[in-house]
């Protein structure tokens, strides 16, 4: 045992491999939740103090701590219980969002909505979730489950209305937090005069693999920001080049388990490399 000084054998290196990637499965769904933050530090914490009791032989301490484990575990289940109960609905609706078709019909109305906003020159700030959830973003917001439509979409940035100065969050079809507050980007690369919204999407599509379409209620230009990257004054049909590719294209009809195995990779070479050759095509 590797508690009690003695070296691991291969049967400790079994259990530790699977308990490694059983929590690495767990973070996987809790990831951008306060939840991932707080059992990634109970985790490092324990394992740290049954190291720390095995290496200097404390067993009364490290007998404590193996008990507490098991409490703390029901505990943990109980508190996170809602987490819990979000992340099997959504391995259990994941196919829902694979269609072409309903994915189609997600850039159709994105690309009505934004028509609309670009043409009244009203501001508006839409990420449309890939992979990488952002959960604690939508904490920040007004919670919503509605279908994406062009004009319930345009009709939230609209001047007066409560959640018009956030920004909204689409995750598969839905319309899941309006109102929400994106991070802002500390590039100093970026351009003094980006305004807020501007600095708000590109933070956004730093942190995470969302797809974030920025409308300027200055000009009425339309800006897509991902991976850190802003590409402004898009047209309509590079607008809907740049969201089929990395929306629809990027979404596929897979079981639930070829769907968890891709989280483990979403931040692939060859999806990386393929999205920035579309990007890159236009010029600067």
């Amino acid at each position: 045992m590797i508690l009690g000084g003695e070296l691991p054998g291969i049967r400790d290196l079994v259990e530790i491999l699977i308990l490694a990637m059983l929590f690495y499965y767990i973070m996987l769904f809790f990831r951008g939740t306060r939840a991932a933050q707080i059992l990634s530090g109970l985790v490092i914490s324990l394992v740290f103090l049954l190291l720390v009791t095995g290496f200097f032989q404390l067993y009364t301490l490290n007998w404590l701590l193996q008990k507490f484990l098991v409490y703390l575990t029901l505990a943990l289940i109980i508190i996170f219980q809602p987490e819990i109960r979000r992340a099997l609905a959504e391995l259990g609706k994941q196919h829902i969002f694979g269609g072409a078709a309903a994915e189609r019909s997600l850039v159709d109305n994105l690309m009505r909505a934004v028509a609309i906003l670009s043409e009244r020159k009203i501001g508006a700030l839409i990420a449309v979730e890939r992979e990488i959830r952002t959960r604690a973003v939508q904490e920040t917001g007004v919670k919503l489950d509605s279908l994406v439509n062009a004009d319930l979409l345009a009709s939230i940035f609209f001047p007066h209305t409560p959640l018009h100065d956030g920004g909204v969050i689409i995750s598969g079809n839905r319309i899941v937090a309006a109102g929400c507050i994106f991070p802002l980007s500390q590039d100093p690369k970026l351009a003094r005069t980006l305004g807020t919204r501007h600095r708000a999407a590109v933070g956004l599509s730093e942190e995470t693999d969302a797809v974030v379409i920025v409308v300027s209620e200055e000009t009425g230009t339309v800006s897509v920001a991902y991976r850190g990257r802003l590409r402004q004054g898009l047209d309509q049909p590079r607008l809907r080049r740049y969201l089929e590719e990395l929306v629809v294209k990027s979404r596929r009809q897979v079981s639930t388990l070829d769907r968890v195995k891709k989280q483990i990779d979403v931040s692939s070479e060859s999806l990386a490399r393929t999205s920035d050759e579309v990007l890159e095509e236009e010029p600067g």
